[in-house]
């Protein structure tokens, strides 16, 4: 299958009247702080788009959490996924998807998924296969956490970073956080450097550890480790001027983050958090700061739960350029965060909000436009999922 660079600027569907409360064929238009955005549907009758991602010369890819990868092209969304996971267990069964920095050369995709034992144990696990003629070949396991559990949330996220190294984010694990339970005994795992649970890794795209790892020569450690002391790692993305990785995470009721990411670095879950359980008491006597652990960049009280994070560096929208853009499930938003400002530092704007619909991620297109995935729900199966497009309203 040979792709066509203009893929997604010519799909021009629009959202649909259920969505927008507007007459088919027209787009959505929006005011923002500075000006107008128009929003315009990609593709619609998606299943829980949960990652989004770019191929070199403009198609895009998208994985549906019940294991379905799917392609975007010229005539919208391909009715056939390029990929299907062979698991029979229902909920999730596909995470996030990575296009790796040379796929002109190898072709090679990445993607992270739940990987269940037989015995009711799942751990997170990132696979690689190649596409070509329309079909992902050759798929099998470059690596696979030891974070293996019978539930709790197991994070999925996968990133390539500017070093070229994959970023794959495991999250805590905890099986009691939601049963009213107060028990720290899971969630402290995310201390321990024994494991990978509620930690950032850094590998290889043959998942190996790198040889300038943090903690590769420390007794006792996993070599795969980057940064420890996570919940639940939703987003990662590069500053521009800085070239550092920041990445968001969910925190329970409140406590969500932005953090830039030191090798090495302790992120304090849950130790320190301003977050409260699901029962109301407080996830730490701490909430600020512990000595030895790295503060939070930016943080939520109460919670909007960021499901991804985007520096915006194109030039579509100057105004935009070094805003921070996070995806929100609770809330139902794309949230902007705009620094140095003069009456405040970093100031806030939702946008889409008007929509009602949850972002699940948020990516920059190779046209300088801004994409997101959203989904109405949490569960079941309703194709109520779409790619959107924002645009500047000239």
């Amino acid at each position: 299958m040979h792709w066509k660079p203009t893929l997604l600027i010519a799909a021009a569907a629009v959202l649909s009247p259920a969505a927008a409360g507007q007459d088919a064929g027209e787009a959505t238009v929006l005011d923002v702080q500075g000006g107008r955005i128009r929003v315009i549907t990609v593709a619609d009758g998606l299943v829980h788009p949960w990652s989004i991602a770019f191929l070199p010369d403009g198609g895009m890819l998208v994985a549906e959490t019940p294991g379905r990868l799917r392609v975007i092209g010229n005539d919208g969304l391909d009715p056939e996924p390029v990929w299907t996971s062979p698991e029979t267990a229902g909920g999730e069964r596909l995470k996030a998807v990575a296009v790796h920095p040379e796929f002109e050369e190898n072709r090679f995709i990445y993607f992270s998924y739940p990987k269940r034992d037989g015995e009711g144990r799942s751990t997170l696990a990132v696979a690689r296969g190649r596409l070509d003629d329309g079909a992902l070949t050759e798929v099998g396991d470059v690596f696979v956490a030891q974070a293996w559990d019978t539930g709790g949330n197991m994070g999925g996220r996968i990133f390539f970073g500017p070093d070229a190294m994959l970023y794959v984010a495991v999250g805590d694990r905890d099986r009691l956080c939601c049963m009213g339970r107060d028990d720290p005994s899971a969630r402290i795992r995310a201390q321990y450097l024994g494991n990978h649970i509620g930690k950032v890794l850094r590998i290889r795209d043959d998942g190996s550890a790198p040889a300038d790892n943090p903690f590769v020569d420390r007794p006792y450690a996993l070599p795969e480790i980057f940064t420890y002391g996570h919940r639940n790692t939703y987003g990662f993305t590069v500053h521009p001027e800085t070239g550092d990785i920041w990445q968001a995470e969910i925190g329970p009721m409140g406590g969500d983050e932005v953090n830039v990411l030191e090798p090495g670095g302790n992120y304090g879950w849950p130790l320190v958090s301003t977050g409260r359980n699901y029962t109301g008491t407080l996830v730490s006597d701490r909430p600020w700061e512990r000595d030895g652990m790295v503060n939070a960049r930016i943080f939520w009280v109460p919670s909007i739960s960021p499901s991804s994070i985007l520096f915006y560096t194109g030039d579509r929208f100057p105004d935009w350029q070094g805003s921070l853009f996070v995806g929100a499930l609770t809330t139902r938003q794309l949230q902007r965060v705009s620094f140095g400002q003069p009456s405040q530092a970093e100031r806030r704007e939702t946008l889409l909000g008007e929509l009602g619909q949850r972002v699940r991620d948020v990516a920059e297109g190779p046209d300088g436009n801004v994409y997101v995935a959203t989904e109405v729900s949490f569960g079941g199966d309703d194709p109520t999922g779409r790619v959107l497009r924002i645009e500047p309203v000239d």
